[in-house]
């Protein structure tokens, strides 16, 4: 009766552990995602502006350089 009762509390010990580890899991993976798709909207928007602050940049250094030459 005793070696009944410790398996079954040690099942259910191990049935809450692999259900943790799952939801690590499952977070660990929500986390990828949004870490993935801010990214790739970083991305998108650098390459948006890429030209706009290229001349930006540009337009800076020809200044500095006329002052400082």
């Amino acid at each position: 009766m005793l070696v009944r009762i410790h398996f079954a509390m040690f099942s259910g010990l191990e049935s809450i552990k692999d259900r943790l580890r799952r939801e690590e899991g499952q977070a660990l993976v929500e986390y990828a995602l949004i870490l993935a798709l801010i990214a790739v909207v970083t991305i998108a928007v650098l390459n948006a502006l890429g030209v706009n602050v290229k001349n930006i940049l540009n337009k800076v250094s020809t200044q500095l350089s006329s002052v400082a030459g």
